[in-house]
């Protein structure tokens, strides 16, 4: 990296920084600090929502994979974007229109207090050791990658995290993740552009692609490669439609607005398939081994787009990358952080511990919890940078399927099978858990292999094909079924948790009317549009000042394209926020 890269990182701290004092003020009681005041617009939400599912490990780990076997790895990226239109179709607004602020206490209308607190302390853990996953993973790759100190990387970036949380709550979680997302795609985009047209056109880049890497034929003729693709479809549309994640949706003003974020997520993700996985692939040509460019890497590929990024981007431009990098963990870790943080104080310490605190109490020990939260996922993420038996991909796959598949599963099934006992999403979870065991130790590679393979030696693709979607595909069915069987037992159920069920499924089918609810007074679009739109104009001329940086002109170009995008929607939004007259 050059000086002017480190310009670039260091502006980009500071600047995230400053927004999370900018938005400090938007925070003035529980719900501002854990959902923005129900109160959003969509175009936040769905830019947050689309960076909260978003993380380094898409330009790390997802890369390395495109970068070794080509175009599998984007069926992950389309069922997140089938996943997001599944929430824009249906379940964002009805997220929305559960009126909670967070998730679990969902949990609680819909089950019981019981399973309110059981999800509570299922997912305070799973929240922090995935929040920790992702600051590691980001700190050991860029301190392999740039010779950075691991431990300085992992609590720099960590404190940065902890501090716009714990300042400007979910305020500045959702304005932050926004502005990112507009300064990581046009980046990715400048990149994509620059590989291709280094390869000669995208027909030259076509060809020089090794056989198979954009071989769909592939999906028939590889070993297990269907039936992975086809679990990676059911498990994203899981992670994105379920009550714990409904957190995403609980900080818009609307059902109309929850709706337009998911369809604004799901663009994204289209868009996201070609500008992430393109660049990788263009760095098998260009790098047929990486080993020599990242000595000190132990899974090289693991940098792929970085390398492509250094050959064929301008020079200042690998700063942005890299802030794009910081921003994918910091929008993923600082959404858990801050969501895992209302889950304890609204599901466990108000509840349990101090039913009648008052709200200033309550936003006060908010802030403390955060700033624990923090301070062990930075701990934790010192301890994890040790391990380093599995690459990125596997990691976050088997947690996500081992642990987290048996967890969301009733909590999508407890909104589509409407009226079962509250003793079926406690029991679910450990049906589930129960076939992951049986999944891991029992269902043999070998034995697929002789019943299913074309051969009988897989080789290590397709073992870890085999073994992701068996084990995904059989804890969907095992909770399904299990889920399925306990509505035998729903009319048997105490009059009161069926009054409870049925009051909470007519709030969940009531559209949102703001004014009515809230008061037209309570509104703040003009000012959301305001502050982020100034934010925006702010970064976008800090890019366009680097077209002075030494380039050719296509490397200006690409500074005044990335820069001018991002200060034109700036100069959008403070236009609209001008434009709105707030209600008397």
């Amino acid at each position: 990296m050059t000086p002017y890269d480190y310009a670039v990182l260091a502006f980009y701290f500071g600047f995230m920084l400053a927004i999370s004092w900018v938005f400090r003020r938007f925070v003035t009681n529980v719900s501002d600090y854990f959902r923005g005041g129900g109160k959003a617009l969509w175009w936040m939400v769905g830019g947050s929502a689309f960076m909260m599912s978003f993380s380094a490990w898409t330009l790390t780990g997802a890369a390395s994979q495109a970068y070794r076997n080509g175009w599998p790895i984007i069926a992950i990226y389309v069922a997140n974007s089938l996943g997001f239109l599944i929430n824009a179709l249906h379940f964002a607004p009805k997220f929305r229109q559960m009126r909670v602020v967070t998730g679990i206490e969902a949990v609680r209308l819909r089950f019981s207090k019981a399973n309110e607190q059981v999800f509570t302390w299922l997912q305070l853990p799973l929240g922090t050791l995935q929040a920790t996953l992702h600051l590691n993973a980001v700190s050991v790759f860029v301190a392999a990658v740039f010779g950075f100190d691991l431990s300085l990387t992992v609590i720099a970036l960590g404190v940065v995290v902890l501090t716009i949380a714990l300042l400007g709550g979910s305020w500045a979680v959702i304005a932050g993740d926004f502005i990112q997302m507009l300064i990581l795609m046009p980046v990715c985009l400048t990149v994509t552009v620059l590989a291709v047209a280094r390869l000669g056109g995208l027909g030259s880049f076509i060809d020089k692609l090794p056989v198979g890497h954009l071989d769909f034929g592939t999906l028939f003729s590889k070993d297990f490669l269907a039936l992975w693709c086809v679990a990676m479809l059911l498990k994203q549309v899981i992670s994105t439609n379920n009550l714990l994640d409904a957190n995403r949706y609980l900080s818009v003003k609307d059902s109309r607005h929850a709706r337009w974020a998911g369809f604004l997520g799901s663009g994204l993700y289209l868009l996201g398939i070609v500008i992430w996985f393109v660049p990788p692939m263009a760095a098998r040509v260009l790098y047929p081994d990486l080993h020599a460019q990242f000595p000190h890497h132990d899974h090289p590929d693991e940098a792929a787009f970085i390398a492509i990024t250094r050959a064929v981007a301008p020079v200042g431009m690998l700063g942005l990358l890299v802030s794009g990098i910081f921003a994918s963990t910091m929008s993923a870790m600082d959404a858990g952080l801050n969501k895992s943080a209302g889950i304890f104080i609204k599901n466990f310490y108000q509840p349990v511990m101090k039913p009648d605190a008052p709200d200033r109490h309550l936003l006060k020990a908010g802030k403390v919890i955060t700033l624990i939260l923090g301070a062990l996922i930075i701990l934790a993420a010192l301890k994890f940078s040790q391990l380093k038996q599995l690459d990125l991909f596997i990691k976050m796959q088997r947690i996500s399927i081992l642990i987290g598949v048996p967890i969301t599963v009733p909590l999508v099934l407890a909104l589509i099978i409407r009226r079962t006992p509250a003793w079926s999403g406690w029991s679910t979870v450990l049906v589930g858990f129960a076939g992951s065991i049986f999944l891991e130790d029992y269902v043999s590679i070998d034995w697929a292999a002789r019943t299913f393979a074309h051969g009988a030696v897989l080789d290590a693709t397709s073992q870890e094909y085999w073994r992701q979607a068996i084990q995904l595909l059989g804890n969907v069915a095992l909770g399904t079924t299990w889920f399925l069987f306990t509505t035998l037992f729903w009319k048997k159920s105490p009059p009161a948790d069926r009054e409870r069920v049925e009051r909470f499924l007519t709030r969940l089918d009531t559209p949102i009317d703001f004014a009515a609810e809230e008061g037209a007074g309570a509104a703040n679009d003009a000012r959301q549009a305001a502050a982020v739109g100034w934010l925006c104009v702010a970064y976008g001329s800090f890019v366009i000042l680097l077209v002075l940086i030494p380039n050719p002109l296509t490397g200006r170009l690409a500074f005044l394209g990335c820069g001018g995008l991002v200060a034109g929607i700036g100069a959008v939004l403070v236009r609209q926020g001008r434009r709105v007259v707030p209600a008397p």
